[in-house]
């Protein structure tokens, strides 16, 4: 039987989802604790990758196993292995044939950015902090230049091993709550660092240090460099994983359950 199960985990403590030498990822703490409740030793598929400091609220999951288990097992049996900042949301059999990672067509990331003079005392390693005004008109015409298929070099980190830089932007909006700065991006995919090279850029655009349409000059250079700086893990998500209906799994906009985080 192949099991696809969603996976929320805090990443402020871990060195990203993917397992590595030396341990401390998330995936080491999944497989140790999917190992506990199996008796076996199961080998674990995810949807994407995540960094050091990142979270998820929809990482999607898959693996085989010869063992028959009801569903609401596999969620309660794994949660109580697991450290308290990494949880499964549920658990579904599918066809052999999919895949985590290859059978998804999009993936929805979030970034949350407090935007107040002072640093958060309620949500530290939850969101990112600019302290600095930022031009909310100015973030959004930034951003609407991101949609559609492009090229997106300029905001690819130099060890990113995808194969092609080109990616198909679904959606790239920024909405303000409070103090809160919330930008979503929903792509076919997203090259290492992407996102946050994106609001890095596009917080330079904000504060006014360029305008919007710099956003398409970066694209159509192809340019790392010209670029802004990486912005802090901090305040990204891996929000959610989207898959044709075909495959019944049960996803909802797992991105409207996230922190609002503070407001004013």
């Amino acid at each position: 039987m192949r099991i696809a199960l969603a996976v929320e985990y805090d990443g402020s403590a871990y060195r990203g989802w993917q397992k590595q030498p030396g341990g401390g990822t998330v995936q080491d703490a999944f497989q140790e604790a999917l190992q506990q409740f199996a008796g076996t030793a199961v080998r674990v598929i995810c949807a994407g990758r995540t960094d050091a400091g990142v979270h998820a609220l929809g990482q999607v999951v898959h693996f085989d196993t010869l063992l028959e288990r009801p569903m609401f097992s596999w969620v309660r049996g794994i949660n109580t292995f697991l450290p308290p900042a990494v949880a499964v949301r549920w658990a579904q059999p599918v066809a052999d044939d999919f895949h985590a990672r290859a059978s998804a067509y999009a993936r929805h990331y979030r970034y949350l950015l407090l935007n107040r003079a002072h640093r958060t005392g309620l949500w530290p390693g939850r969101v990112g902090w600019y302290h600095h005004p930022l031009d909310l008109g100015a973030l959004r015409a930034g951003a609407a230049l991101l949609l559609g298929e492009h090229d997106f070099s300029a905001f690819r980190a130099a060890q990113c091993q995808a194969h092609s830089p080109v990616k198909l932007m679904h959606k790239a909006e920024v909405t303000r709550v409070g103090d809160l700065l919330v930008f979503d991006f929903e792509a076919s995919a997203f090259l290492h660092h992407m996102v946050r090279n994106l609001v890095g850029s596009l917080v330079h655009v904000g504060q006014g240090k360029h305008p919007p349409g710099w956003i398409a000059e970066l694209l159509a250079a192809g340019d790392r460099r010209l670029a802004a700086p990486t912005f802090a893990a901090a305040g990204l998500y891996l929000a959610a994983v989207r898959y044709p209906p075909h495959w019944g799994l049960p996803l909802g906009e797992e991105a409207q359950l996230l922190p609002v985080g503070p407001g004013r």
